[in-house]
């Protein structure tokens, strides 16, 4: 049962909760970029904020590409994002054997957003023991997908006025509330084989 999504970075645990039960993932890599999206951003849990990762890119106007769209490696962003995520969840219980696998594809130095994204979003998807098969289809023509929730996922929308997500608490390392709807990575590092099953549970029936 295919579904049609748009690709983000480290996508959130609403995007999770939204592709489970689905076969297959599909990604239209001629769509046109659009800025201030989870294309290029994620949320992760320090010790005192919520605090956004954001990776530069260079143009980003209506009439380039995802595809497209290079990342700006001339600024530093990469070492912000590492330093963020270890101070973030460098004590978390599964930090150490997860971590080497995101960190393999940051010391790729990809070029395009759209690779990056790709690559990331493929490991999250084996360490969360998903069995979902991403497909690229280069030309809007080519999805009959079962279910669209392209243009589903605003970023300037709470995912609580949305049909996807509903929170289920686990361990986090800051705070005395739960953060909900974080990068998946946040319930990756903290739960660890336990997370498909909280993913499962965050469901909306």
């Amino acid at each position: 049962m295919p579904i049609a999504t748009e690709l983000f970075y480290l996508p959130s645990l609403e995007y999770f909760a939204a592709i489970l039960g689905h076969e297959e993932i599909q990604l239209d890599d001629s769509e046109s970029y659009q800025k201030q999206t989870y294309r290029n951003r994620t949320k992760i849990l320090l010790a005192n904020k919520i605090e956004t990762l954001s990776i530069p890119v260079k143009g980003g106007n209506k009439k380039v590409t995802y595809r497209e769209i290079k990342i700006d490696n001339s600024q530093k962003w990469k070492n912000v994002h590492i330093r963020g995520i270890r101070s973030a969840y460098g004590k978390a219980p599964f930090f150490e054997f997860f971590f080497p696998y995101f960190d393999k594809v940051y010391q790729k130095n990809a070029t395009f957003l759209f690779d990056f994204n790709f690559e990331l979003l493929t490991v999250c998807l084996r360490l969360l023991q998903l069995n979902v098969r991403l497909t690229v289809c280069s030309d809007t023509g080519q999805i009959e997908p079962i279910k669209d929730i392209r243009g589903g996922l605003d970023a300037k929308i709470s995912f609580s006025e949305r049909g996807y997500y509903y929170p289920q608490p686990y361990s986090q390392l800051f705070g005395l509330d739960f953060a909900p709807n974080l990068s998946v990575i946040d319930l990756l590092f903290c739960e660890g084989t336990g997370a498909k099953n909280i993913l499962i549970a965050s469901q909306k029936k």
